[in-house]
């Protein structure tokens, strides 16, 4: 596609008018605009364009609106949008696959190119043909940018085969020529941290078989790595975040009793002092990406905030925030390295969901484009924070979307568990709960115990709970609700994905008596199976994922009984409401075995089941088609089964 179509059709797309409600098949589809990056001389946007089955990545000037380059991704899902410098655009894609020649599981795989823009050229990252080693044509993480003698340079992680074993490897890649430079070699789980020199201060090491997490850093004077820690960790590792303020230290991350310790590593003489208590009161720390020295964190509740330590970054956030008093969720997406320009995302009924530019020079915030080009602040479904008491005195908070135009009285409900379990729902627009909400529902988002981001207390409660507390915290906001007038607890359903189609499953089959019908995208049903599952895909069977699993479950291994207790599958018998399984063909994540074999059950025991396969899905629901085939699928289950009027 050429320069100039693709302006044209980026731009009509973008800023198309549409009369009336918006149709279902709009939520379903991926986002229209995403991935907005600005470059660091803040002249040009860099974005994910999707329409018509079309993926590119367009590039845009800022001072005339002209797009001046694009790539055609095609099928390949974008995890990652940013620049190495003002010419050079870095694009990280993945894709589920078996990896020729190699021994193990299929696999998510990612990997990187690097756009020109002088030439307008791509060249792929990691290269066969540009190696001093033997290495995949994969990438772990994100690259790291560097300019190391006045030349702009991407560090990235790969795998490459010392004895035809695969590890972790250090590189640095020209992004000019593509040639990849071997820097350093490490284990199978290693992270390195880089300074603004491109030199490496920083070594983490996790060994499995040991159970011990190390870390090695490079202290003044020397010309090697030296051990600074050693530390035992079964299930929570420490980790590196990056490194201090002023660039002396190592930031380090310590598990201690449920608690979390940020510890500073000197790269002087490789002491441990506190780092400050600051640090702790983030959710994220953020980093400058030229020398990944921390300058502020984000802080994540019911809405988004940052803080950040430069005194020009901290009054730009604070006063690009401001600007958008009536919004629900104002997120910080991209800036410029003078921090003159900002590009936000806001949600909320006044706005939609739409990206915004922001110019301090010219005091003006200007739309970039919507999210969802034909979703608008007319479609948008009024989201509440609320909590509520759960049965044994334990508060439990959540998002409430409500459907527009509707009395809050005696509604509908979908509840909508979130995966992880060891996650949580975030601020601003969702898509499926708005989705949901456009054809009259009620959605209740729980962040129920288990739940990460909210503390320890909260995710720790969660343990040995999988099916116990953990599932009736969902039906206690129900009950809450209905207690309110909010709901109808007699036209309830439960819909989620993963760890939520697993609690769609408990629902239907164990916390019975609650729901009308039952949607699992993706769900765990068998927890034996999983185990193993998880068992096969490591080196050995004994490790952090299965302990960590074994943990939440509250099991000791894959043929504990006490698995039975909390299997869907053991439970069909007990099934009343209508089922809805929907999975992936492609899920690395959780095996569509565990959807295949609970259809199985269900039919034999005479239950009323529908199984929706997606060809081609991961388990993020990462095309268009299937997540709208998902979402169809979804919506005509719960409307048969459960009537929004």
């Amino acid at each position: 596609m050429t320069v100039r179509i693709m302006a044209a059709a980026v731009l009509a797309a973008l800023f198309s008018a549409r009369a009336g409600a918006a149709p279902l098949e709009v939520y379903g589809h991926l986002p229209t605009l995403g991935n907005v990056t600005i470059s660091p001389d803040g002249n040009t946007l860099a974005y994910k364009f999707e329409s018509d089955s079309k993926r590119l990545i367009v590039i845009q000037t800022l001072q005339d609106r002209k797009i001046v380059g694009g790539i055609n991704i095609g099928d390949a899902k974008l995890r990652d949008l940013s620049w190495a410098d003002d010419q050079h655009l870095l694009v990280t894609t993945s894709t589920t696959a078996q990896a020729i020649g190699l021994l193990g599981p299929r696999q998510e795989w990612s990997m990187a190119q690097v756009f020109n823009l002088k030439t307008q050229e791509s060249i792929p990252l990691m290269e066969p043909n540009g190696q001093d080693v033997q290495a995949m044509n994969v990438i772990a993480g994100v690259p790291r940018i560097r300019t190391v003698d006045g030349h702009v340079v991407a560090f990235v992680e790969g795998i490459y085969f010392p004895s035809d074993e695969g590890r972790r490897a250090l590189f640095q890649i020209d992004l000019d020529s593509g040639r990849t430079r071997f820097v350093r070699g490490g284990f199978t789980d290693t992270d390195w941290i880089v300074d603004g020199q491109g030199e490496i201060v920083a070594q983490a090491d996790y060994n499995e078989r040991s159970q011990h997490w190390t870390l090695r850093v490079k202290t003044d004077g020397s010309s090697s790595l030296s051990q600074a820690l050693d530390i035992p960790a079964a299930i929570e590792t420490p980790g590196v975040d990056g490194l201090s303020e002023d660039g002396t230290a190592v930031l380090v991350e310590i598990p201690n009793n449920g608690r979390t310790e940020m510890q500073e590593v000197s790269l002087k003489d490789g002491s441990t002092t506190s780092a400050p208590k600051s640090l702790l009161d983030f959710d994220d720390l953020i980093l400058d990406h030229t020398n990944s020295r921390v300058i502020g964190g984000s802080k994540l509740t019911d809405r988004t905030d940052y803080v950040f330590f430069p005194p020009r970054a901290e009054t730009v956030w604070r006063s690009a925030k401001a600007a958008f008093p009536g919004a629900d969720n104002v997120e910080l997406v991209s800036w410029s390295d003078s921090w003159n320009k900002v590009v936000l995302r806001i949600s909320g009924a006044d706005y939609g969901d739409i990206y915004y530019l922001v110019d301090m020079t010219t005091h003006k915030a200007d739309p970039i484009g919507p999210e969802y080009k034909d979703i608008g602040p007319d479609d948008y479904a009024p989201v509440k924070w609320i909590t509520y008491t759960a049965a044994d005195g334990r508060s439990i908070s959540g998002y409430l979307t409500l459907p527009k135009n509707r009395a809050p009285q005696n509604l509908p409900l979908i509840v909508l568990p979130h995966g992880g379990p060891h996650a949580r729902d975030f601020p601003g627009f969702d898509w499926l709960s708005q989705a949901i909400a456009s054809r009259g529902y009620a959605v209740l988002q729980p962040q129920f115990r288990g739940s990460a981001g909210f503390g320890w207390d909260l995710l720790s409660a969660g343990f040995g709970e999988f099916g116990r507390k953990m599932q009736t915290d969902l039906s206690d906001g129900v009950r809450a609700l209905a207690a309110k007038g909010t709901i109808d607890p007699k036209r309830v359903c439960i819909v989620g994905a993963s760890y939520g189609g697993y609690a769609a499953l408990a629902g239907a089959t164990m916390d019975t008596g609650v729901y009308r019908c039952a949607v699992s995208d993706a769900g765990l049903s068998d927890l034996h199976g999983f185990l193993r599952y998880m068992q096969r895909r490591s080196v050995q069977s004994d490790n952090l994922n299965v302990r960590f699993w074994d943990r939440f479950l509250g099991v000791s291994d894959t043929d504990d009984r006490a698995l039975d207790a909390i299997s869907p599958i053991k439970h069909v018998d007990k099934a009343t409401i209508p089922i809805l399984l929907i999975h992936g063909r492609d899920d690395t994540v959780v095996p569509i075995e565990q959807s295949e074999d609970m259809a199985d059950a269900l039919k034999d025991a005479g239950k009323q089941v529908e199984f929706v396969k997606l060809d081609g899905e991961d388990h993020w629901l990462s095309r268009s088609e299937t997540r709208f085939q998902m979402l169809n699928a979804t919506m005509k289950f719960i409307e048969a089964n459960n009537p929004p009027n």
